[in-house]
């Protein structure tokens, strides 16, 4: 009953739920966001500095989320680069002294909180040209504003930034009367129009009053009630507010620090003043808010303008949009006259008489069309998701819980969707597929969690990119060994499908090729098994059969390959030269340097090799029927099988031990290259020994396996935001509708972007060699155009 219950609830999830619906469903969820988020914009600006300043929550304990962006976590050196020749002021009372110590020490940590607390502290950063002054003025008074004006009328230089605040000294001295509020009111009210008349040409920046915890309080302070802060801070803003003349000049209210504190006042010292924690928070905040949009860190979008549009970017937008004019044109015409084409009946005879046409020009240019018009509204929602401020995006938190819960949960998906496989041969296209998948989706999660800051989490993941780069080899080594083709079009076609997806996000995201980093080290490799096994003499399992001499030729060739790979990995400079020549270094340089593909590269550099080997060895058992292949039957004899599964596990835990405590990733990724094809091998093992096991598999993991390249590709920027430093939020308040529907998007675009590039493969490789060759000369003609473009706006941006 079980078991017919479970296959009966697999057909009628997939009878109502079909990729085609799936897609229309996302689309319809695609658009009504995007609505819904532009008349959000819309009514309520799209300036991420205003929430960064009044509202967030706390992720976990210390992590300050702001509502809508992301917050970037300044070192030293970015705070001195960006406050550099700067003058900063922080005027007012002890917890804007807190603040003003807080800053300082971002700039520099050394800084002691020491001197006359009652009295002016002055900061001076020589190196960078920073100056940093609290001035003492704990009420907003006749003194306060004649500061103020000193600055607006007098000779004295204007700092750049300013931050004010005060109102629990005048709660304490006047023992929180009515007529102190009131006398308030009226001095903010005079002082307005001076900070108003700064922000013209400096960031000014009113603090408003953190709560206490009352209950700490000392006898001298109990008159310092939440009731009577909530009053000074209300007169506060509805006076700054209204005296706001031109939005560009307002007076910025910083009002996150009263939700700061709302949450950490309880760890304060007297009941006033709060943790350090909470002080550091906010200073950061601060830094963000001017930094922003100076530096422009990747994962800090709170206050930072959408980027302008490149050259190539228009060219890319134009493109799309002609191919989207062109084929409703084309469908227009095409539709038309095929209703006058319609078969009509002759009246006489009884009979349809049926034109002769000959649609299929039109058929396939209608199909290279639709092609891109879908994919033009794909890169658009792409573009949308993480260029334009449509959508909103947050910083990633690591909890053990983010990680490994969904982990089970795709587990049981997984079992749930267990099939027979139609072949019991080891590592069979169903069993690699499965593989494929649930690799990804665990780092997909991996991904999202943010669990890199975990070690073992991280060394594990790292085994899982060596297993794809093992799958580059196998693979690869099995398809020429067996097949014999080194035909031009089986190479096109591999680098067609690899990087289509990457060229044109490189060209619509405005990002260089490296950024997209597995794809070019898979398409390095693949075209290094392509170089050893092409090169003269072409040994390939046909020959070798005929004389087992030429074997001894193709371990000759790997051998030397795994010399090259060694020499390469230890002379850092030879590589850097060879991928620093142009136009080489176009394709691999990030940040100015290759360095990042040489990290890459170095940190797998034997899993392909050990792919090539295993497939080479694997073959050759095969070959002589070593191997028991049957359904049902272990690999090996029985004692052969348990024994070798003994050892798998004992390998496979061992490994995972040793990953687990890793105490400094740099010297575990010293060791990853040579130790990681313990684990892969030890899993191989454990999955195909078994004849059991390797008779089923998971269809759920085999489709995502299908597309995981798509996968891995487009969580970059629809998943993922802020090029993978962020989470894209299409559901505010809500993390796990959000994750939810958000997923379901992706997963739907990733597998459409996987349709498209099938479908662009054959139209665009054709296996007619000289039609090939034309196409590869035009090929050649529109990349030497974009780069010719791309040095333009280099030297434009410079």
């Amino acid at each position: 009953m079980a078991a017919l219950a479970y296959t009966l609830g697999k057909r009628e999830i997939n009878h109502y739920f079909s990729v085609r619906s799936a897609k229309a469903l996302a689309l319809g969820a695609v658009l009504l966001l995007a609505a819904c988020h532009a008349a959000f914009r819309r009514y309520r600006g799209d300036d991420t500095c205003e929430y960064l300043l009044s509202s967030g929550r706390f992720l976990g304990e210390k992590v300050w989320q702001p509502h809508s962006c992301m917050m970037h976590k300044y070192k030293n050196s970015e705070a001195k680069n960006c406050l550099l020749d700067k003058h900063i002021a922080f005027i007012g009372d002890s917890r804007i002294r807190q603040l003003f110590y807080s800053f300082v020490k971002l700039i520099n940590p050394q800084v002691k909180e020491e001197g006359n607390k009652h009295g002016n502290i002055l900061f001076e950063d020589k190196s960078a040209s920073i100056k940093v002054d609290f001035l003492w003025y704990p009420e907003v008074n006749g003194s306060m504003k004649q500061r103020i004006k000193s600055w607006t009328e007098g000779s004295i230089a204007k700092p750049h930034v300013i931050v004010a605040g005060a109102a629990t000294w005048s709660i304490k001295i006047h023992n929180g009367s009515n007529e102190a509020l009131t006398q308030y009111k009226i001095n903010i009210t005079s002082i307005a129009p001076l900070l108003e008349k700064l922000a013209e040409s400096s960031d000014v920046y009113w603090v408003l009053q953190d709560p206490v915890y009352e209950d700490m309080l000392s006898n001298s302070r109990k008159m310092i009630t939440n009731d009577k802060i909530d009053a000074y801070n209300e007169a506060a803003i509805s006076i700054l507010n209204s005296s706001s003349r031109n939005s560009k000049a307002k007076v910025k209210v910083f009002s996150v620090s009263k939700l700061i504190a709302q949450e950490t006042i309880m760890q304060s010292s007297d009941g006033l003043h709060l943790p350090e924690s909470s002080r550091e928070t906010s200073a950061m905040i601060l830094m963000n808010v001017y930094c922003n949009k100076i530096l422009k860190p990747i994962d800090g979008s709170c206050c930072q303008p959408q980027p302008p549009l490149t050259l190539i970017q228009k060219l890319a937008f134009c493109f799309f949009a002609l191919s989207i004019i062109g084929y409703l044109i084309l469908s227009f015409i095409y539709r038309n006259n095929h209703r006058k084409n319609k078969p009509c009946t002759d009246m006489e005879s009884g009979e349809e008489k049926k034109p002769v046409t000959n649609t299929s020009p039109v058929s396939t240019l209608e199909t290279l069309l639709y092609s891109f018009f879908k994919l033009g509204l794909i890169m658009a929602y792409f573009y949308l998701c993480d260029r334009a401020n449509l959508f909103m995006k947050e910083n990633k938190f690591y909890t053990h819980s983010s990680f490994f819960i969904p982990i089970i949960y795709i587990l049981v998906l997984g079992v749930f969707y267990t099939e027979n496989t139609k072949e019991t041969k080891m590592l069979n296209r169903e069993q690699t597929d499965e593989w494929k998948g649930w690799m990804q989706l665990v780092i997909l999660i991996y991904h999202i969690s943010g669990a890199s800051t975990f070690l073992p989490v991280y060394m594990h993941v790292r085994v899982l990119v060596a297993a794809y780069l093992f799958q580059t080899g196998y693979g690869h080594f099995s398809y020429f060994w067996i097949k014999g083709d080194f035909g031009l079009y089986r190479v096109c076609q591999v680098l067609f499908r690899l990087n289509f997806l990457v060229v044109v996000l490189c060209i619509v995201m405005d990002r260089p090729y490296q950024f997209y980093y597995f794809v070019p080290l898979v398409t390095v490799w693949f075209m290094i098994i392509y170089a050893t096994l092409a090169v003269w003499p072409q040994i390939v399992q046909k020959k070798a059969n005929g004389n087992c001499f030429w074997h001894f030729g193709l371990l000759l060739k790997l051998i030397s390959l795994l010399m090259c790979i060694y020499f390469l990995a230890n002379s850092q400079g030879v590589f850097e030269k060879i991928f620093s020549l142009w136009p080489l270094s176009t394709c691999f340089e990030l940040n100015g340097n290759v360095y990042e593909w040489w990290f890459r590269w170095k940190l797998d550099r034997y899993v392909v090799f050990h792919g090539m080997m295993f497939a080479f060895i694997y073959l050759a058992l095969q070959k002589r029927q070593v191997l028991l292949e049957g359904k049902g039957e272990p690999l090996f004899s029985n004692k052969i099988s348990n024994v070798l599964l003994f050892i798998s596990v004992v390998c496979f835990l061992t490994y995972s031990i040793w990953a687990s405590s890793c105490k400094n990733k740099t010297e575990c990724n010293e060791l990853h290259p040579s130790v990681s094809v313990v684990q892969i091998l030890a899993f191989i093992l454990i999955r195909n020994i078994p004849g059991y096991a390797r008779s089923v598999y998971s269809s759920f993991f085999a489709w995502f396996g299908r597309i995981s390249l798509e996968l891995f590709i487009c969580q970059y920027h629809i998943w993922l935001a802020a090029d993978t430093k962020g989470i894209l939020v299409l559901i505010p308040g809500n993390p796990m509708l959000n994750i939810i529907v958000s997923t379901f998007i992706f997963v739907c675009v990733a597998h459409e972007i996987s349709q498209i590039t099938n479908d662009l493969a054959q139209m665009v490789v054709p296996k007619d060699n000289a039609t090939l060759l034309r196409r590869l000369l035009c090929i050649a003609g529109f990349f030497s155009g974009l780069l010719f473009l791309a040095a333009i706006q280099d030297q434009s941006r410079h």
